[in-house]
């Protein structure tokens, strides 16, 4: 999904600001915290934060005087992503890149370990929920993870999050997802689309099947690029082990 919408560069800053302290504090931003990062005025940042929120990317949750992104902020900001150069990676990737690997390359010649240590050390780095195909099967690992942030503390996206659980595998046997990364966000999900939930997930080859998938399932609140880039590590990692 692409938005073709005129936004200046200091309210794509702001836009990528919210989302990535929002992902580290979950609680909604305020101006005051932005005017000290940008170094401007909190009125200057009040004006461009109505602007983006008249534009739909940003809204005020309840009464609140800060400001959280939408599913529609997050497109925006992940399609950002996506369609960037990765040469300005999140701090640390590599040595956690360089933990799924060693994992990995320690079941060199047991694919189905292989691919669940993996997925273990997805849900140690992301703090997120994850799943990989193995053949037929769905392995899963990290529902304690996703239960535990404050967004799946209500009874309603617990449900729903737990629908999407319950029906990714036929959803992938279906849907097979093409791209080597998928990238789904709140309500463009498959199934429990009001989950408040964000699925990630890899393509890859293995000696199960030429379609055989990793990924997350975790919060709409999530530090996207450096997840992002370690499920697509993943990816690579066990096609090329396997």
């Amino acid at each position: 999904m692409r938005y073709n919408i005129a936004m200046t560069d200091r309210q794509q800053a702001i836009l990528a600001a919210i989302i990535e302290q929002y992902a580290e504090i979950a609680a909604p931003v305020g101006s005051v915290t932005l005017a000290k990062l940008f170094g401007v005025s909190s009125a200057t940042i009040r004006s461009e934060m109505a602007k983006l929120e008249d534009m739909g990317f940003i809204e005020a949750p309840h009464t609140s005087a800060g400001r959280i992104p939408t599913d529609k902020g997050y497109r925006f900001y992940v399609n950002g992503i996506t369609e960037a150069t990765m040469t300005e990676l999140p701090s640390g990737i590599d040595r956690s890149a360089r933990a799924i690997e060693a994992h990995v390359s320690s079941h060199i010649n047991k694919a189905d370990r292989a691919i669940r240590s993996a997925v273990d050390s997805l849900v140690d780095l992301t703090g997120n929920f994850g799943f990989a195909t193995i053949g037929s099967e769905l392995y899963m690992n990290g529902i304690a993870n996703l239960f535990s942030h404050p967004e799946f503390r209500e009874g309603d996206h617990v449900r729903a999050v737990a629908t999407l659980i319950d029906n990714i595998e036929p959803w992938l046997s279906e849907a097979q997802p093409n791209e080597p990364l998928n990238v789904f966000i709140g309500s463009e999900n498959p199934i429990g689309k009001s989950s408040g939930a964000t699925l990630i997930i890899s393509r890859f080859r293995s000696p199960f099947s030429d379609r055989s998938y990793i990924g997350i399932i975790g919060p709409t609140r999530q530090h996207y690029r450096r997840t992002m880039e370690l499920v697509r590590r993943a990816g690579t990692m066990l096609e090329e082990v396997l």
